[in-house]
């Protein structure tokens, strides 16, 4: 049976930050190419004109995604309120401009910083699991006055010791306990930490939103050794219809290179890059 789904894939595989000028290099090459949707990682709001984005949107026959960056300076459990406001702060400017831009969903790992992984005591856990769920609840009511979800993102736990799988994203969405709060999962990270990813797609059900995908080596999809077949039976059972979007990233930007370990290109071109996973994605939808 066929999936019924969109292609997306991030700004990320060719640029870092995404800015305005970033759209005259990206947006027609990612139509061109044959993707549905451009998913936007919003590193920095500031840098961003919306309505040239949307402009550039309709004139070139895209959707869009919104997805987030989570540094040290918008941890919302850091100890200092005033990191944590700064967190809150960015959420809200990225889900205006999902509102601007008529996104339904903002997504990430909005909960911990990136790279925060250590051993600590169960209270300790606790206590930044609570803040976690805590200001969480604040980013659910800020989107849901804007009529939109969030879709919380579990990472591998080299990049995470808080939210690592879709047990643990489905707890805290629980916690959480907001209509607005919804899951992305990511094929990457899915390929460290899940025993079984089909059993894992259908433990989250309608609460998936978003699917990002890339090799386990972070490589174009179909190049690796990702379970296909068991993504396809967890997404036709749970007969998801959202985005399958592209995600990984360039060693040409060496500062997110750094930040994520990427220290190898992947493809040839990183236009290869989409033009190959894409390929594969269409066949194996369909097949």
């Amino acid at each position: 049976m066929a999936l019924n789904i969109k292609y997306g894939v991030s700004t990320w595989l060719w640029a870092s930050p995404f800015s305005t000028e970033t759209i005259q290099e990206l947006f027609p090459k990612i139509a061109q190419l044959g993707f549905d949707v451009v998913e936007i990682a919003v590193e920095d709001p500031a840098l961003i004109d919306v309505k040239k984005v949307k402009t550039a949107l309709n004139d070139y026959g895209l959707e869009t995604a919104i997805c987030g960056a989570f540094g040290n300076s918008r941890d919302l459990t850091n100890e200092s309120k005033q990191v944590q406001q700064n967190g809150l702060s960015y959420i809200e400017s990225c889900l205006d401009i999902c509102a601007e831009l008529g996104v339904s969903f903002f997504a990430g790992p909005m909960y911990s910083a990136v790279g925060k992984a250590r051993m600590l005591k169960p209270d300790q856990r606790k206590a930044e699991w609570d803040l976690a769920v805590n200001n969480l609840q604040k980013v659910c009511d800020m989107a849901g006055s804007r009529g939109l979800n969030i879709a919380l993102e579990p990472l591998n736990r080299f990049e995470s010791d808080l939210v690592n799988t879709a047990d643990d994203v489905m707890r805290m969405v629980k916690d959480i306990n907001h209509p607005s709060a919804n899951v992305i999962l990511d094929s990457f990270h899915m390929s460290i930490e899940e025993r079984d990813v089909e059993q894992a797609i259908k433990s989250v059900g309608d609460k998936l939103i978003h699917l990002q995908v890339s090799e386990n080596y972070r490589g174009a999809p179909g190049s690796g050794q990702t379970p296909w077949d068991a993504y396809k039976r967890g997404l036709e059972a749970i007969g998801y219809k959202g985005i399958v979007s592209i995600e990984s990233f360039t060693t040409e930007n060496v500062e997110l290179a750094g930040a994520v370990c990427f220290w190898t290109p992947k493809a040839d071109t990183q236009d290869d890059f989409a033009k190959d996973g894409l390929k594969f994605l269409k066949t194996w939808a369909r097949e």
